[in-house]
C-alpha cells in the first residue's frame, strides 16, 4: 500500500530554510531592470549588431556594445530648443511687420539649419559605440567618415572611471584607460552609461576570463551531453 506524496511539514521534523534580507538584494531591480543591490553575475550580450559585427574578427568573442548616455546630446538638444523658441518668436514678430517678410524667410532658413545640425548630432550619437570583446575595447564613431579606435586588453595597465555629482544622479561616467604610459586614441571615453556595471565587465574580462567563459558555457564539452 502506498501513500500519496505530500510536502514535508513540521510533523516530519522539517524546518524551512531562513534567508537574510541581504541574500535578496541582487534580485531586486528598478523600473528599468537594473539591479538595486550588489551583483555577482553580469549578463553578457549574445550577438553584435550589424553596425559592430563588421569590425570583429572571427576568433574574438563579443561581450557587448554601448551607446553613450543621452546626456551626450544635452548641448545640441538645448541649442535646438532655444533656437526653436527664439526663432519662432522672431518669426511671429517679423510677420507683423509688413516690410519684414524677407527677414521671416531668413529666420526660417536659420532654424532649419540649426535643426539639421541637431539631427546630425543625434545620428552621430546613435552610430557611436563603445565595444568590449575578450581581446580588446573599441570605440567606433562617425557617420560619413568612420573612426575606429581600439586598445588590446592585454596592454591596459590601468583603468578607472570618474563620475561627477550629476553623473552619479544620471548614472553615467568617463572611462580613462592607460596603456604602458603611452598616449592612446582610446585614453578617455566620456558619457558612458552604467559605469560601475561596465567597469565590472571590463575588469572581469581582464582578470577572470575563465570565469566569463565558464558562465557562457564556452568550455563545456559537447560529449558531456551524450
Amino acid at each position: 500500500m502506498t501513500t500519496a506524496s505530500r510536502p514535508p511539514g513540521p510533523d516530519d521534523g522539517y524546518v524551512a530554510p531562513a534567508f537574510e534580507a541581504e541574500e535578496f538584494e541582487g534580485l531586486r531591480v528598478d523600473s528599468s531592470g537594473m539591479p538595486l543591490g550588489p551583483r555577482r553575475v553580469l549578463p553578457l550580450e549574445d550577438e553584435p549588431t550589424t553596425l559592430v559585427a563588421r569590425y570583429l574578427f572571427p576568433t574574438e568573442r563579443y561581450r557587448g556594445e554601448w551607446k553613450r548616455h543621452w546626456v551626450h546630446l544635452w548641448t545640441p538638444l538645448l541649442i535646438g530648443a532655444a533656437a526653436t523658441f527664439l526663432l519662432g518668436y522672431l518669426s511671429g514678430f517679423l510677420a507683423r511687420q509688413e516690410s519684414a517678410s524677407g527677414f521671416t524667410t531668413v529666420a526660417v532658413i536659420v532654424w532649419l539649419g540649426v535643426m539639421g545640425w541637431v539631427a546630425w548630432n543625434v545620428a552621430d550619437w546613435y552610430f557611436d559605440r563603445f565595444i568590449l570583446t575578450n581581446k580588446r575595447v573599441m570605440v567606433v564613431n562617425g557617420i560619413i567618415t568612420r573612426k575606429v579606435a581600439m586598445m588590446p586588453l592585454a596592454r591596459v595597465t590601468d583603468m578607472k572611471y570618474e563620475q561627477s555629482p550629476v553623473g552619479r544622479m544620471l548614472n553615467y561616467g568617463t572611462f580613462v584607460l592607460e596603456s604602458a604610459g603611452q598616449d592612446q586614441a582610446l585614453r578617455e571615453v566620456k558619457h558612458l552609461p552604467n559605469p560601475n556595471e561596465l567597469y565590472l565587465r571590463v575588469v572581469e574580462e581582464m582578470y577572470e576570463p575563465q570565469a566569463v567563459e565558464a558562465r557562457l558555457g564556452k568550455n563545456a564539452d559537447p560529449g558531456d551531453d551524450a
